[in-house]
């Protein structure tokens, strides 16, 4: 008896599209054809920076992405054994090791939803000057941009949790370009946004060649943060083009190594360097959450 495959269609702009052309979701355990997925390519990924550039015109207010977050993270809850099965399906996880990383999710989103409330600048007192005395600086935080998102396969959930949840707690927009080999748990993910409240164009998912859609992102000048998790050689290739750009990008590789790339206009330089992490560090959420927005400093009388 013939089964039939499900089909996914990717999210461009809050509209759910096919292409003509799919890639396969194959169980890397048994090999089987889990599912067909729309393929994307540089004019979908282009049209996602459209509507991203469109949506962001019309911030929301820090209440709207948290409550938006909170939503997430309780309907990631209630479908906990949906999201762990597609997890394991088309990464070939164990079910044990699926709802882990589901739960890791729900935190990374609840982490995020806190953080969208804190965000916030810093009164700095200016007398530490004559010239200052009697005066205040203000510091306000405000979202870089646009981000692009390239996420690896090995934990299709909950590092694309990590991709889009702090940047839409600052306030960004996002094109989210997923694994190949495992996109589904990204596309839920993509469901879930919607059906919390997300506006459309807030966050499009694109499927499809690494080298196409990256080049894509990279060469897009309304991109103004690009974060990347995946190995060293291809966080090194990225960095080549990005290097020559006056624009704030943070292209991440896995520990031991991680890629970090600033405006050279800013005095930054790029490094790989080995990193360690205890439990006192910063949550995910609050660490890029921070690095998605910029501050800006203004002088003014005191009262």
């Amino acid at each position: 008896m013939a089964t039939t495959v499900a089909e996914r269609k990717l999210l461009l702009g809050g509209e759910w599209i096919e292409t003509g052309e799919w890639v396969e979701v194959r169980s890397p355990y048994s090999g089987e054809l889990v599912a067909r997925v729309a393929k994307g390519g540089a004019d979908e990924t282009r049209r996602a920076v459209d509507a991203a550039e469109r949506t962001m015109r019309e911030p929301l207010p820090a209440h709207k992405r948290a409550e938006i977050l909170v939503k997430v993270a309780g309907a990631l809850g209630r479908r906990h054994d949906e999201v762990a099965r597609t997890i394991s399906e088309e990464a070939g996880k164990p079910m044990k090791a699926a709802r882990v990383e589901a739960r890791r999710a729900m935190s990374t989103y609840t982490f995020a939803a806190v953080e969208a409330r804190k965000l916030a600048g810093e009164m700095v007192p200016m007398d530490a000057s004559q010239a200052g005395e009697g005066k205040l600086a203000f510091t306000l935080r405000r979202p870089i941009g646009i981000v692009g998102g390239i996420s690896p396969f090995n934990f299709p959930l909950n590092l694309v949790a990590h991709k889009l949840a702090p940047a839409l707690a600052a306030g960004c927009a996002v094109v989210l370009k997923p694994a190949s080999q495992t996109p589904l748990s990204a596309l839920l993910l993509a469901e879930l946004e919607e059906e919390a409240g997300l506006p459309a164009g807030w966050l499009s998912v694109v499927v499809g060649t690494a080298s196409e859609i990256g080049d894509a992102l990279i060469e897009d000048e309304r991109v103004a943060a690009l974060t990347f998790t995946g190995s060293g050689p291809v966080g090194w290739k990225l960095r080549e083009p990005i290097s020559t750009q006056p624009r704030r990008r943070w292209p991440q590789t896995p520990s031991p190594s991680r890629a970090r790339v600033a405006s050279p206009s800013s005095g930054s330089t790029f490094s790989a360097t080995p990193t360690t992490r205890s439990s006192s560090d910063s949550s995910p959420a609050s660490r890029r959450s921070r690095s998605a927005t910029r501050p800006t400093r203004r002088p003014t009388s005191a009262r």
